[in-house]
């Protein structure tokens, strides 16, 4: 079989970053992105060390200032290609970018302090990216939860019938998850250390070394390095990397998020089915190539598959750095690649996928009602029995009749398929002739404290993430596909 492999669609493409992540955090994990740091991390470090006096040429800072955007990758290719080594690539090809200073581009530093430093400045922009997309999450949930506060529904434990609730009081469940995922993104955000300038093996040696024994300056680099980039702490120690237990946080807090979007996204689907609430339906949508009445959720469905990649990626991670040897070994670089950008960039597009579905789900109140009318008759019975024990009756009695009525119900709804008549044989029997029926089965009545629930959910928990994310929230997304 011939294929043709001279255009782009000939090797594969990450579906990741084609169909489902956004640009912007696409872009965080790009080439540009990460060399580009690499080379800002090489300028502060200069800057810091000429500060404390090495000797080091302001015309040398500026010219590596000017070229910090200016990647050759095909120089760097054929660096790496020569070297084996991407980060001697690229200290070569920066080098040769800005001549001047290339005796003291990457002075004292080891490979980490470009890798690993970088990784945290994306990791840190990576999480903000993603504590916005929860936080408009949160609120769109939330105008849904107003929205819909008093409407009441079957509420379903087992997935069975079960006490009524409301659509309102239902999205507060979802809704708080992902409060919960936000708060955990926002820990590690402020608890994110850097890196930091600590040399090949954590001791800091180089830098000694450099600065003629001065702990003093040693420890000022650090600190000043760090706040260049916007880290207020460095690591209290480390080997040659910083400590991957700090990976395994992080992706966990995606997995986290993950989890959430896999329970919201597999309700709603479960309402689909029930005709009760659905995600958005374009008008020239298609469910299936062969069942042209197919309303598929194919929204949700995607998100949930996105979810398990995130959970199946967050033990990668932990395996990583409970193998680490030692000041470090090499068998987390190849991994790390693979699973810090995949595991950002999916819970990315679940995000974006679930602020499409939350800006836009279907309900469907007469439907709702249809099957509360369909349940409620059996709920209600022991409101039944005490309205007519009010009225006079006897209690073991009344027991007894709604007992041999609600079987006698049952048997038609589930033996003949007919509607369910309990309430009309109650009112045909005369022991609950001065029952009010009509107020007994007003579903108002069942959903509790349902209502005041949202209001207090949203007062207490939304209404802060919305003060301190309003720039976020009015962001919207255009599915891929």
């Amino acid at each position: 079989m011939s294929r043709n492999t001279t255009n782009k669609h000939s090797v594969y493409q990450s579906p990741l970053v084609e169909r489902n992540a956004s640009r912007e955090m696409a872009e965080l994990f790009s080439a540009q992105t990460k060399f580009g740091i690499w080379r800002e991390l090489w300028l502060e470090l200069a800057v810091a060390q000429k500060k404390l006096g090495l000797d080091i040429k302001q015309s040398q800072i500026r010219q590596m200032a000017k070229r910090l955007d200016d990647i050759d990758f095909k120089k760097a290719a054929r660096f790496e290609k020569e070297f084996r080594h991407d980060v001697m690539a690229h200290v070569h090809t920066f080098a040769a970018a800005a001549p001047k200073a290339a005796p003291i581009i990457h002075l004292g530093a080891t490979s980490c302090y470009v890798g690993d430093n970088a990784d945290l400045i994306i990791i840190r922009e990576a999480l903000e990216l993603i504590a916005a997309k929860v936080a408009v999450v949160i609120n769109l949930l939330a105008k849904f939860a107003k929205k819909h506060r008093e409407l009441p529904t079957l509420g379903f434990t087992h997935y069975q019938p079960a006490q009524l609730t409301t659509v309102g009081k239902r999205a507060t469940l979802w809704c708080y998850e992902f409060a919960m995922d936000l708060q955990e993104i926002e820990h590690r955000l402020e608890t994110l250390p850097f890196r930091g300038v600590k040399g090949t093996t954590g001791t800091q040696a180089s830098f000694l070394a450099l600065f003629e024994g001065n702990h003093s300056k040693v420890r000022q680099l650090d600190k000043a390095v760090a706040a260049a980039f916007g880290f207020k702490k460095t690591c209290a120690v480390t080997g040659q990397t910083y400590q991957r237990k700090i990976d395994t946080l992080v992706v966990n807090c995606l997995a986290s998020v993950a989890q959430s979007a896999h329970k919201l996204c597999n309700d709603v689907r479960l309402l689909a089915n029930l005709k009760e609430v659905e995600e958005p339906f374009e008008k020239s949508q298609i469910g299936s190539s062969a069942m042209a009445y197919k309303r598929n959720p194919m929204r949700c469905e995607r998100a949930t598959a996105l979810s398990r990649l995130v959970l199946s990626l967050a033990s990668s991670p932990a395996m990583t750095a409970s193998e680490q040897w030692l000041e470090r070994t090499l068998d987390d670089s190849a991994n790390r690649r693979v699973v810090i950008p995949e595991a950002f960039l999916a819970v990315d597009g679940i995000l974006e996928i679930l602020i499409n579905v939350t800006d836009s789900l279907v309900v469907y109140p007469k439907v709702i009602a249809a099957r509360i009318a369909a349940e409620l008759p059996f709920m209600a019975t022991e409101n039944i029995m005490m309205a007519a024990v009010k009225a006079g009756g006897n209690r073991q009695e009344l027991h007894e009749r709604i007992r041999l009525h609600s079987h006698a119900a049952a048997a038609q709804v589930k033996k003949l398929g007919r509607p369910n008549d309990l309430i009309g044989r109650l009112k045909a029997d005369l022991a609950f002739a001065k029952v009010d029926f009509e107020k007994v089965l007003d579903p108002k009545s069942y959903v509790g404290r349902a209502p005041q629930q949202v209001d207090e959910f949203i007062k207490n928990i939304v209404t802060p993430i919305r003060k301190k994310y309003h720039k976020d929230l009015s962001r919207k997304v255009e599915l891929n596909v």
